[in-house]
């Protein structure tokens, strides 16, 4: 799906971003990514880039959108570039 977050998707209506604590970033993932390719990606970003899985919205066409969230902190990251 087309989207205007630089490379990210849009988020479901209901999944709030608000937090003085944290910050998140959502991610879509198409459908020809399997469920362990998917895991196994996540896996990484949170192994390296401090993030957690937050949400997964799984659509009827197989494409996910992913929420990760991580604790904000004084020194930049990197985003995730799944």
């Amino acid at each position: 799906m087309p989207n205007n977050n630089n490379g990210r998707t849009r988020i479901p209506s209901d999944w709030d971003l608000t937090s003085e604590d944290w910050e998140y970033i959502p991610l879509r993932l198409p459908p020809d990514v399997t469920r362990v390719t998917a895991s196994m990606r996540l896996a990484i970003q949170a192994e390296f880039g401090g993030w957690e899985l937050s949400r997964v919205r799984l659509y009827t066409d197989g494409s996910r959108r992913v929420l990760l969230k991580r604790k904000k902190t004084a020194h930049h990251v990197p985003q995730p570039g799944i």
